[in-house]
């Protein structure tokens, strides 16, 4: 094993290690492997993510690597910006006219001379990953190897093989959910639709624009959302119908699931009166923050009668102070990486809606969270016990062995693993997806080694488990 002699240009000497993330212990890393070897080949579910139909609907060459592995990436640019490098200067777009750099090359460059910030990340398991096993680019990137490394990958990047379909088939995607506003006219997914290839990209429902007040533009996003349904959207009534309407065009187009990327997880549950008077004010731009949370709150319980009417599963995506740098928010727009966890109540503020409709069975529910002291005093106990509650992966900052393996110890002992719903990679970084996966994968495998060593499972059930959380939980919550 290389001790990390001075000169070392490759990420270890045989490349990626095949014991990474198994446990030290020889019996339990050894079982862990026996585990692994068992599902490692299962297909990939990505339930919930945020790539571009765009690149299965035109199938057209992935355009350069700065474009694949950088700009789309939250994870990459907010690490190289926190030590001072310009976002700009990364290639990601400015909203105010000012140009961002464009030339390719220079930008991976930039990031290739800072890869040693990545250091010990996820991150850097992602894109190691991604470039040894995706595009056979073994060495490891840095100053001296930016330029080799940039023309391997570029040259792939110019075959058939490297197109947006071929990699979806080469990872073994079985089925793969997008997620759009409700205002998108969903013309990526009906062009794939027309196609006839037989990749299963699905769309999902994310209406943010259109219930939270404090979303930019959002009176103006209720009249294009009547417009788009023929709903006298600004009524309260015609507000209700138009959201029935888009989710089932949504449905059209495969959706089985909406998403909720909320401030808090308050819900609530209020008169029809109390709610249209919210709305108005609301489209008056008159809400006060309070009341913005709260018909924020009262949409989620909404959503959810919706979710029994139509089957689409109800996800929760609380926590975050989303784009908490006003200077980032102003030049470079939504989704820069100033999105912060907070923390977050769960008993409490899912109360009112869990009172209106959490025994029903029908119903399907995930939570997610960004504050893990909820885990073992809120989440586990809740999913527990309430037929509609399902927890959702470890997620966003903690979408790492040490996240994920903390929510497998601070869950199962309340929750159990068939109150969870396996994993979903959540990105827009579509090269990172199968090494998203298989660390998920990894790291379950060596938690249930763990388990039998210590007498907690036995290993026929381990083995079990281990196919249940990698492919048949996703399929089963999403309803795919």
């Amino acid at each position: 094993m290389s001790l990390g002699l001075a000169g070392a240009s490759t990420a270890s000497a045989n490349g990626l290690d095949p014991n990474r993330l198994f446990p030290a212990d020889p019996a339990s890393r050894t079982l862990a492997a026996q585990i692994y070897a068992g599902i490692k080949d299962l297909p990939i579910v990505s339930p919930h993510g945020h790539t571009d139909p765009r690149w299965f609907a035109e199938n057209e060459a992935f355009p350069d690597l700065a474009q694949l592995f950088i700009v789309p990436d939250h994870y990459v640019f907010r690490m190289l910006f926190s030590q001072g490098i310009d976002l700009a200067d990364l290639g990601v777009p400015r909203t105010d006219g000012v140009l961002s750099e464009t030339d390719s090359r220079k930008i991976w460059r930039l990031f290739a001379e800072n890869f040693h910030l990545f250091r010990a990340t996820p991150s850097r398991m992602w894109l190691e990953h991604s470039f040894q096993q995706v595009f056979g680019w073994t060495k490891r990137i840095s100053a001296e190897t930016a330029d080799e490394a940039y023309d391997h990958i570029a040259d792939c990047l110019t075959r058939p093989e490297f197109r947006p379909r071929a990699l979806f088939e080469r990872f073994n995607i079985e089925v793969i959910a997008t997620t759009e506003s409700p205002l998108d006219d969903l013309n990526w997914h009906r062009q794939i639709r027309e196609s006839g290839w037989s990749g299963r990209v699905i769309t999902a429902y994310r209406p943010d624009a259109v219930v939270d007040p404090e979303f930019e533009g959002f009176a103006a996003n209720v009249e294009t959302l009547g417009a788009l349904t023929g709903e006298a959207a600004t009524t309260w009534q015609g507000y209700l119908k138009a959201h029935r309407a888009r989710r089932a065009y949504f449905k059209s187009f495969g959706a089985t699931s909406s998403d909720h990327g909320h401030a808090t997880a308050r819900t609530e549950n209020l008169s029809q009166a109390q709610a249209e008077d919210l709305f108005q004010k609301a489209l008056a731009g008159a809400c006060t923050g309070e009341e913005a949370d709260a018909f924020r709150g009262h949409m989620l319980t909404e959503m959810a009668r919706m979710s029994l009417e139509d089957g689409l599963v109800l996800q929760i995506h609380p926590g975050s102070f989303r784009n908490h740098s006003g200077g980032v928010m102003q030049r470079f727009g939504r989704d820069k990486g100033f999105d912060i966890p907070t923390q977050t109540d769960y008993v409490r503020a899912l109360k009112p809606l869990l009172d209106a409709v959490g025994l029903e069975k029908d119903l399907s529910i995930i939570l997610f969270t960004l504050d893990e002291t909820a885990y073992a005093r809120e989440l586990a106990p809740l999913a527990g016990v309430y037929p509609t509650l399902k927890l959702g992966p470890a997620w966003w900052f903690h979408d790492s062995p040490e996240g994920m393996r903390r929510f497998r110890e601070m869950t199962t002992e309340t929750a159990g693993f068939y109150n969870t719903v396996g994993f979903n990679d959540d990105t827009r970084a579509f090269c990172s997806i199968p090494a998203r996966h298989d660390v998920a994968r990894r790291v379950d495998c060596a938690y249930l080694a763990s388990l039998v060593t210590s007498g907690r499972l036995d290993e026929d059930e381990a083995f079990e488990v281990a196919h249940d959380l990698t492919y048949r939980l996703a399929k089963q919550a999403y309803r795919l």
